[in-house]
């Protein structure tokens, strides 16, 4: 089941910029075991949006408290929801 994360980040952009690359790592990581479905910050760099495959919603919280981002105080407030994907045009997702 997927679950959608709606995330807020801290407005520290240098604390962002340093962890960036190893909260991307774990992301990376999730994908390879099937537990990523997509990912992206926001274009303001407010925050991210992170969808998880994961059994249930406790597991998706458990991935992204996981994450550097969460462990290191970038991620300050999330919402997790059951997501439903009906249509997807994957032509318009870069690889």
């Amino acid at each position: 089941m997927k679950f959608a994360a709606i995330i807020e980040y801290i407005q520290d952009k240098a604390k962002i910029g340093e962890i960036r690359p190893t909260h991307r790592l774990y992301l990376t990581s999730l994908k390879e075991k099937g537990q990523l479905a997509a990912s992206g910050p926001f274009t303001d760099d407010s925050g991210a949006l992170i969808i998880y495959e994961a059994a249930t919603q406790e597991d998706a919280e458990q991935l992204l408290q996981g994450d550097p981002f969460c462990k290191n105080g970038v991620f300050v407030k999330w919402q997790i929801r059951p997501w439903n994907p009906v249509m997807a045009n994957r032509e318009l997702f870069p690889v």
